[in-house]
């Protein structure tokens, strides 16, 4: 199994998780978060706001929906046809257990 974190606008949540119920995964858990990237922040006039409000999306998926789920992330958060700085970020890494509390259950790929 894989996890995918993506950091989005907050204004794109919505869309992203849209799309991922459409797509066949419905299970999602969101977070308020605030960062910057590459480009420091955002300077408006005099005013420099270099920690900006985003929204962290996890989810776990089976490994062979993978590319789905990466491909469906970019597609809903991308911010039109080009996309733009700040539009977020998506981070994959491997789940190498997961466990159900309330039956106790480990779960598989």
């Amino acid at each position: 199994m894989i996890m995918v974190r993506a950091i989005v606008r907050p204004e794109k949540v919505s869309e992203v998780m849209a799309a991922l119920m459409y797509a066949g995964f419905p299970a999602v858990t969101k977070m308020d978060v605030f960062g910057r990237g590459k480009q420091r922040g955002m300077r408006i006039g005099e005013v420099t706001y270099d920690e900006l409000p985003k929204e962290m999306l996890l989810t776990v998926v089976p490994t062979k929906d993978k590319e789905l789920v990466i491909e469906t992330v970019l597609k809903a958060a991308r911010t039109g046809q080009k996309g733009a700085y700040g539009d977020g970020k998506v981070f994959v890494s491997p789940v190498d257990e997961v466990y159900t509390v309330s039956s106790a259950r480990k779960e598989t790929d």
